[in-house]
């Protein structure tokens, strides 16, 4: 199936690893012009390495910016003022008793999962307009429906990626932009590879037997059963970004594995 994606050029933000990376492949493939973004040239660097060495020949570009303040978005848009598809998948995640959350993790939490894709969409989103044609995801997470209880704050960010996606979708109305949110589940990602290698520690098991401790007890309602490849969840990013999608629209779409029990 062709996506329409050949000559559009798409920025996917954090696509330094995981599914920012994936997400950055799978677009390359479908013809996209890729600009990938990470806090630091070395890693847009070694980024733009793997990009190319997976899909040869592909056009990719690369800025470096960190989203932990507003300068990380006016770096980005100073160097790439145009844009097709804008993928707001940036974000930061980290366990943490509720009591144990100081101000400024809350701030700091909020101004890079949420504040990232809300600068961005606003500058991208009135061009998207005038050309009537423009895709914008917010990847958020099936922690925005399910808040786990060792990471409020990430949660709570979560929640307000699917709010600010559906506001911004009714902005759309009678237009070809569409704006969703994709909400992955439980993925082996860098972070997420890290955080089972450290709670195998912590129980003094192997990484195998603490992913499988994770489902029985952290996430009990995954039908999957299995940390998701970033290129599963990547595959639904891509397939919202392209032409194909034209009906979707203000959806809060779930690639979760089954996690979220709720029907709709």
């Amino acid at each position: 199936m062709d996506l329409g994606l050949t000559g559009k050029t798409a920025l996917v933000t954090g696509s330094t690893a995981g599914i920012g990376l994936a997400t950055a492949v799978g677009l390359a493939r479908e013809g996209a012009h890729v600009v990938l973004n990470g806090r630091s040239e070395e890693r847009v660097k070694r980024a733009r390495e793997q990009l190319l060495q997976a899909v040869p020949g592909a056009k990719v570009s690369g800025v470096a910016a960190d989203f932990a303040s507003a300068q990380g978005a006016e770096a980005v848009t100073k160097a790439f003022p145009e844009v097709d598809v804008l993928v707001n998948n940036v974000g930061i995640f980290e366990p943490k008793a509720f009591e144990q959350i100081p101000d400024e993790d809350w701030l700091r939490f909020f101004e890079v999962n949420v504040m990232s894709g809300i600068r961005l969409s606003r500058f991208y989103f009135p061009k998207m307009r005038a050309k009537n044609w423009g895709r914008i995801i917010f990847v958020s997470s099936e922690s925005a429906v399910q808040i786990p209880t060792e990471m409020i704050h990430y949660g709570m960010t979560k929640t307000a990626q699917v709010a600010v996606a559906r506001g911004l979708a009714e902005l759309t109305t009678g237009t070809g932009v569409t704006v969703n949110t994709v909400l992955p589940g439980p993925t082996f990602s860098e972070g997420v590879e890290q955080f089972v290698s450290d709670l195998g520690k912590t129980q003094g098991v192997d990484a195998k037997t603490a992913e499988r401790d994770f489902f029985t007890h952290a996430r009990p309602t995954s039908i999957l059963k299995r940390f998701a490849s970033s290129e599963e969840v990547a595959n639904l990013i891509v397939y919202v970004s392209s032409q194909r999608s034209s009906a979707t629209n203000g959806a809060a779409l779930r690639v979760d594995g089954g996690v979220v029990r709720a029907i709709l």
